[in-house]
């Protein structure tokens, strides 16, 4: 059996859709993505990763940083972790509302331009590539692989707060979910 950790990007700077869509960490996000790399090297060796993986974004690479440079190792990029694509029609003001609509129905009752139960299934596929690591992503790309693993349909599995820690196992191709993350209010809903 194998182990990959999933991180919630740390706090941004701006909130999710507002005028800089690829914000970076604020003060506090950097002192929480120190925390989480502390708790990472924390960890048995038989669970610490090897690697580290980010979503493309900025918020997710900048929480990435500590423990990449504490392990001696690259930030590796996987868009396949990365937020969730929104309706190319929506603009930045309507995608926080697109979203809270998402969040209260199931994966195949998202309106958009693509098949959201398939993007959970990539997510999950990611991570079942990237045993061994520890993953920096986002809010729903959380919420997509604990809906995979524990086999709900709901869009809202739980609520990992910033910086938080969930991990799963990877057996026989299957994802497992071992411990979510802390959870706490997001600013998205």
């Amino acid at each position: 059996m194998s182990f990959v950790h999933v991180i919630r990007h740390g706090k941004p700077a701006a909130a999710w859709g507002e005028s800089d869509a690829d914000p970076g960490l604020d003060q506090i996000g950097h002192a929480q993505a120190r925390a989480v790399a502390e708790a990472i090297l924390a960890l048995p060796l038989a669970r610490r990763p090897a690697r580290v993986v980010s979503s493309p974004l900025r918020r997710c690479q900048e929480t990435a940083a500590p423990l990449a440079l504490a392990l001696g190792v690259p930030v590796e990029v996987d868009p396949r972790v990365g937020e969730i694509p929104t309706p190319a029609a929506l603009s930045p003001a309507e995608r926080p509302a697109w979203l809270r609509e998402a969040f209260a129905g199931r994966w195949d009752q998202i309106r958009g331009d693509l098949d959201y139960v398939a993007w959970t299934e990539g997510v999950a596929s990611a991570l079942r590539e990237h045993a061994g690591a520890a993953v920096f992503s986002h809010f729903v790309a959380l919420n997509a692989a604990v809906a995979v693993a524990t086999g709900t349909a709901d869009v809202m599995a739980f609520r990992p707060d910033h910086a938080s820690l969930t991990t799963f196992a990877i057996e026989r191709e299957r994802l497992i979910l071992l411990e979510k993350g802390r959870e706490a209010q997001s600013q998205v809903l």
